[in-house]
């Protein structure tokens, strides 16, 4: 009798172990079949390193939504590119070491090329021309450059706008330099005089004139021409080369010309 319920047990046993296996084999022929929710790979993503105030490049509407030239020009550029474009604001004082750390992928957003900028990043080619002028408020008495002389003059902090004014002979007799974080704040102490003049890019400055019309004038003596183009990281040649084809691309089938004349009136993209 012991006998026969030892080989019961034993005989439990061996049916429990092959239960399990059966089980197990069923559960991993099962996984099989599905997806794994982990190996699932995102959408490949362009993060695009932006002023959010520098109107009409990319700012934000009444909605508060990022819009402009420039972000319509990205977002179809990484569209042709088969990438998601994500804008990312960030201080327009720390672009390059945004870029060059890998937070943005691309720094895209009225970027003028320079030859100091050269040294930290690449380039793709020009693709519009703008251009330092100063502004001052309609009524003013300043009228040429040389009338800067014993003045306050405000503009964007380490912005080509900086560099195009230290270039310039009438720097050295300016009263004082006011840097602001962005144009808005810059325009803004202007309009409450505590600047006579700001120096901006005419893109920028001739949007602010057409939404307050009456308020602002531009000599007509500009302190330097300037072309923009988009930042890519040092040593990333195969996205430069990229994102040039996806721009020459949108040249020939006339996306770049549509999204010009949607916010200047007119096709002013470089071919």
């Amino acid at each position: 009798m012991k006998r026969f319920s030892m080989l019961c047990l034993v005989f439990g046993i061996i049916l429990s172990v092959f239960a399990g296996c059966s089980s197990s084999n069923s559960n991993s022929s099962a996984n099989t079949d599905q997806p794994d929710a982990s190996a699932s790979s995102e959408s490949k993503q362009l993060t695009i390193g932006i002023d959010d105030k520098f109107a009409p490049m990319g700012f934000r509407d009444e909605k508060n939504e990022i819009v402009g030239f420039d972000i319509d020009y990205a977002r179809a550029a990484a569209e042709q590119m088969g990438y998601e474009a994500v804008f990312q604001p960030i201080d327009w004082k720390t672009k390059e070491s945004e870029l060059n750390s890998g937070r943005i992928d691309l720094i895209w957003n009225g970027y003028t090329i320079t030859d100091e900028r050269k040294e930290k990043v690449l380039f793709t080619k020009p693709y519009l021309k703008n251009s330092q002028v100063v502004v001052t408020l309609a009524d003013s008495e300043i009228a040429k450059l040389a009338d800067l002389a014993g003045k306050v003059v405000g503009l964007q902090s380490l912005s080509s706008a900086a560099d195009a004014l230290d270039a310039n002979e009438i720097k050295s007799q300016i009263k004082s330099v006011t840097e602001y974080a962005d144009n808005v704040m810059a325009l803004s102490d202007l309009k409450i005089g505590r600047t006579d003049a700001v120096v901006i890019d005419e893109v920028v400055a001739r949007y602010y004139m057409s939404k307050e019309e009456g308020t602002f004038k531009i000599l007509d003596e500009s302190l330097a021409p300037e072309e923009y183009g988009i930042g890519v990281k040092k040593g990333n040649e195969a996205l430069l080369n990229e994102l040039q084809a996806a721009l020459d691309k949108m040249n020939e089938d006339g996306t770049a010309a549509k999204i010009s004349e949607k916010w200047f009136g007119e096709d002013k993209v470089l071919k």
